[in-house]
């Protein structure tokens, strides 16, 4: 048996690197998983083998050897989980080796890539990441839905910005909207960044377009102080900004949704309720939010899916 298959049998520290050499050699679809840790930031190993195409195993395989190799990293906001869920899918971020690779290779990387990604990696907390994971299962579910359908595609983030303004390409959150609210005879500066933005193109050239807010509940649904956030500014943000028509300006669209995904149906209707009572002219009103429940997405396809705006309308998003 050779030095590298002694090596694999062996049992690693799941949360430091192997002190001995590793012989390996980085594959085209090693890069292929680097550059969905620097799209996505935080991925779990099932996340992985569903967006690269591979099974479970084999990308496993894969990640602990660029691990060991100082590719990608484990935040260690994840061990304190071990005790409990020791089966659960490891969650992997980019790590320095595997950012200067793909600096290499010529691919754009965001600011956060330049910065110590190491420590950065390991001073995440888990709350962030955690939400950070909920974003990404949205994400990839909404690839599965699209995957194959030649009826419609997935617009993604990346080329939304590509056929921005180049004033709106070169700033630093592209996706965050502005607007001034007046609350209490007082003028707020108000910016709303989504969780994630994309569009679905249809076969005869139209689109939609949508934000997403992946709400865990720990947010207050209102706040008598309006300079603290609360989930009724963020909606006041998205209604002004849409009457104002940052959609249009920044991304040359029409129209657009909210999707609101959240964590129980009292909080639904919480948030329905303080939706309905907000009065913004010239704003498309409660129907600009679609709201569902996290565990019903899980049962569902993401487009077949029904959500409800916020006059109780059933629509789907295709």
């Amino acid at each position: 048996m050779d030095g590298i298959s002694v090596l694999a049998t062996k049992r690693r520290p799941r949360f430091r690197r192997s002190p001995e050499p590793v012989a390996f050699r980085v594959t085209e679809g090693d890069v292929l998983i680097l550059r969905e840790l620097l799209r996505h930031r935080f991925l779990r190993s099932t996340h992985i083998a569903a967006l690269v195409g591979r099974s479970l195993d084999r990308t496993n395989d894969r990640l602990c050897r660029l691990f060991h190799a100082g590719y990608v990293d484990r935040p260690r906001a994840q061990l304190d989980h071990y005790p409990t869920a020791g089966s659960a899918p490891m969650v992997y971020a980019l790590g320095e080796f595997g950012a200067h690779l793909l600096s290499e290779r010529g691919v754009d990387c965001p600011n956060h890539v330049n910065l110590d990604l190491t420590r950065n990696n390991r001073e995440a907390g888990r709350p962030f990441i955690e939400h950070q994971l909920e974003i990404v299962d949205f994400h990839v579910a909404l690839e599965r839905s699209t995957r194959g359908r030649s009826d419609l595609r997935l617009i993604h983030p990346e080329e939304i910005i590509a056929n921005s303004p180049e004033h709106i390409r070169n700033i630093r959150n592209p996706f965050a909207l502005r607007a001034t609210i007046s609350q209490s005879e007082r003028a707020h500066d108000v910016v709303v960044v989504p969780d994630l933005v994309f569009g679905l193109m249809f076969s005869d050239g139209s689109r939609r377009c949508f934000m997403v807010e992946i709400d865990r509940g720990t947010m207050p649904i209102s706040r008598s102080d309006f300079r603290q956030t609360s989930f009724e500014r963020k909606m006041q943000a998205y209604l002004t900004a849409h009457s104002q028509g940052q959609h249009a300006q920044q991304f040359g669209w029409k129209t657009f949704r909210v999707l609101v995904v959240t964590t129980d149906r009292q909080r639904t209707l919480s948030m329905v309720e303080t939706l309905r009572r907000l009065d913004m002219p010239q704003s498309p009103g409660p129907s600009l939010f679609l709201f569902s429940l996290a565990n019903e997405l899980q049962r569902n396809d993401l487009l077949a899916h029904f959500w409800r705006d916020g006059s109780g309308r059933a629509t789907r998003l295709s």
